[in-house]
């Protein structure tokens, strides 16, 4: 029985010492592993929400992230720096020890943590992460190095580390606050308000839709995209320079019980206003830029800011400042057909016939008077583009009236319109803004006086003053927007004659004609001619194969001459040309073309039947061509003679 119970209890001795060597054997390694492990902190601090400084010599310092950006809360409420926090986080995440040991050991005798100075610490930073508050205490420095002591969160190992934790974690508030007032980015921002001081007590508000801003108070209008992101720019571009205590913030000097601007920058789910008070030194001489004082509205910080005189000059004024200036929103690709109308004129037509990627072509549609048929002829698609980009660029040079009455409209001149223009696009209306739509611009005057002109848009209030040179810039004749290319020879089209005749004495002064079933080549026209004059005949066939017109003149043709600025000229010359049709039968036409005599440097007439029997002014590159063969050699006096030499003798030795 005994031997039993000692055999009992010898197994239950193996087993409890056993077990006492597992668990010392595992205490052992935790210990030797804390040991030998350098970072000071655990996964605590991969995850910090808050955290808190306390120093006996400095005021308390709390900062806390509020969604993904990080404010102060303690001794003031605002924004901090992003570089600066991370710097902390960073410090925090990385930090380690040079040596580390026990304070349970220090019961053993010998120092204790006021000789480290841990009893009462210098600097105590006290952080959250997961609900649960870390206090990291900083002391002295070490004897030897630049290093410090540290007492764990859980107040367990006192830790040697670099001193530069300390200044790290020693910022001032100046150095963890931004400098930035909004925190609202650029790109973020939907909307602008803008809100005077009182009595104006002036609101407006503008709204970004997609690419465009516009007004939604006071008016509805659109805003200068570039202006409004500029100022939007410049808002997000002031900095807080200093902060003012609360003693000396008193509201009659800050000005900011009745601030002088109230602005707003709205993002996504998140709005500030900034207050501008009273200028910090009102005697300042003007200058580019002003102090004022200022302070975000939901905050009791009250800050000292510069802001750009120009921005200042901008915001009060924003309803005029930064309003859109152009009179006409459109996209010329948009265009299909432009209707101009003035009193007393016929009605003038322009309409594309088709657009690709490289060219565009228009036609002109001129409707006579007396029941006469509409007249269609081509149009000049690079004039009918300046057109609509002088009417796209068209800018107010001051916003007259955005209510005006009946009988301001008639002051304008808009109750009979100096001129009309309507525009017809392929969008911009329906529900959509996807179907066909069209829009008016009437151009009005004061009765009287063309000083002062005025545009608007029929069915919407607004009158804006333009400059008066429109009315000379887009003129109702039909002739203005004419093709200017009369005639371009197709490739199986060929020149085989010209022949300059003078008519003053029915003297040919130029015939040229290609051999037999060949056509006039650039080689051939200058055969058995003198150097001097091979690049005037190049000229001259280049120019007849593509006849064009620098303007018209008239839309009659008249064989007995033409009427320039009031004056009957004659024709005196005529330039023929013979053309030969290539395909299943040859034909051969010939082209007469009257011209006048040189009538200035850079003016010649010439007419036609052809072309719808019009008159027009020559290009000068015809012109001169023509000069150089009309003008007889005889009356060229030719290069200045030059001066006889005077013979010299030397006097006689």
């Amino acid at each position: 029985m005994r031997s039993k119970v000692t055999v009992v209890l010898l197994f239950l001795n193996v087993v409890l010492f056993y077990y006492i060597f597992q668990y010392e054997q595992k205490w052992q390694a935790e210990r030797a592993q804390l040991e030998a492990r350098r970072r000071v902190l655990g996964p605590e601090a991969a995850n910090i929400e808050k955290f808190s400084r306390s120093s006996p010599t400095a005021p308390t310092l709390t900062a806390e992230k509020r969604g993904d950006s990080w404010w102060l809360v303690q001794p003031l409420e605002w924004p901090a720096n992003p570089n600066s926090i991370a710097n902390i986080l960073n410090e925090l995440q990385l930090l380690e020890h040079e040596t580390s040991f026990a304070v349970a050991d220090l019961a053993k005798g010998g120092p204790s943590l006021a000789d480290y100075g841990l009893a009462q610490p210098a600097l105590t930073f006290t952080f959250t992460s997961g609900g649960k508050d870390h206090a990291l205490k900083i002391g002295d420095r070490t004897e030897l190095g630049n290093r410090l002591y540290i007492l764990s969160p859980d107040g367990a190992r006192v830790h040697v580390v670099n001193r530069s934790v300390a200044d790290t974690l020693s910022l001032t508030v100046d150095q963890l606050r931004s400098e930035a007032i909004f925190t609202v980015p650029v790109f973020e921002v939907r909307s602008l308000a803008v809100q005077t001081a009182p009595p104006a007590n002036l609101k407006i508000r503008f709204r970004r839709e997609g690419a465009r801003w516009g007004f939604e108070t006071p008016i509805l209008a659109r805003a200068n995209k570039a202006g409004v992101e500029g100022a939007v720019t410049a808002l997000n571009a002031l900095r807080a320079q200093r902060f003012i205590e609360a003693r000396d913030a008193d509201a009659n000097r800050t000005g900011l019980e009745a601030p002088q601007l109230r602005l707003t920058l709205e993002g996504n789910a998140r709005r500030e206003t900034l207050l501008l008070g009273a200028p910090v030194n009102p005697a300042a001489p003007a200058g580019e830029s002003v102090e004022l004082f200022a302070k975000i509205e939901d905050k009791p910080a009250v800050f000292v800011t510069s802001v750009p005189a120009r921005l200042l000059e901008t915001l009060r004024g924003a309803q005029e400042t930064l309003r859109d200036q152009h009179v006409l929103d459109f996209d010329a690709r948009t265009v299909t057909a432009l209707t101009l109308t003035a009193p007393n004129q016929p009605e003038l037509n322009l309409q594309r016939l088709e657009a690709t990627q490289a060219t565009e072509t228009w036609q002109l549609v001129v409707r006579g008077g007396n029941g006469q048929a509409p007249q269609t002829l081509p149009a000049d698609s690079a004039i009918v583009q300046g057109l609509l980009q002088k009417l796209h660029d068209l800018t107010a040079t001051r916003f007259v009236s955005d209510a005006p009455t009946a009988a301001d409209l008639e002051n304008f001149g808009f109750n009979r319109p100096e001129l009309e223009v309507a525009l017809n696009l392929s969008t911009g209306g329906g529900p959509r803004g996807t179907e066909a739509s069209t829009v008016t611009l009437q151009i009005g005057a004061t009765p009287g006086e063309r000083t002062a002109v005025y545009a608007r848009l029929a069915h919407a209030p607004f009158v804006y003053q333009i400059e008066p040179d429109l009315l000379q810039d887009i003129p109702l004749n039909a002739r203005h927007y004419r093709q200017r290319v009369l005639r371009e020879l197709p490739e199986g089209t060929h020149v085989t004659g010209v022949t300059l005749t003078d008519l003053a004495n029915n003297s040919v002064l130029l015939k040229k004609s290609a051999a037999p079933d060949a056509p006039l080549t650039a080689e051939t026209i200058t055969q058995n001619e003198p150097e001097a004059r091979r690049p005037t005949l190049q000229t001259l066939l280049k120019q007849v194969r593509a006849l064009e017109a620098k303007s018209f003149n008239s839309d009659l043709f008249d064989r007995a001459g033409v009427t320039v600025n009031a004056t009957s000229v004659p024709w005196r010359y005529r330039l023929d040309v013979d053309l030969t049709l290539t395909g299943g039968s040859a034909q051969a036409v010939t082209s007469s073309l009257f011209l006048t005599e040189r009538l200035g440097g850079t003016t010649q007439v010439g007419g036609s039947e052809e072309f719808g029997g019009v008159t027009f002014e020559l290009t000068q590159e015809l012109i001169d061509a023509l000069f150089a063969l009309t003008y007889a050699p005889a009356n060229d006096p030719g290069p200045p003679a030059k001066p006889a030499a005077t013979e010299t003798s030397e006097p006689k030795k």
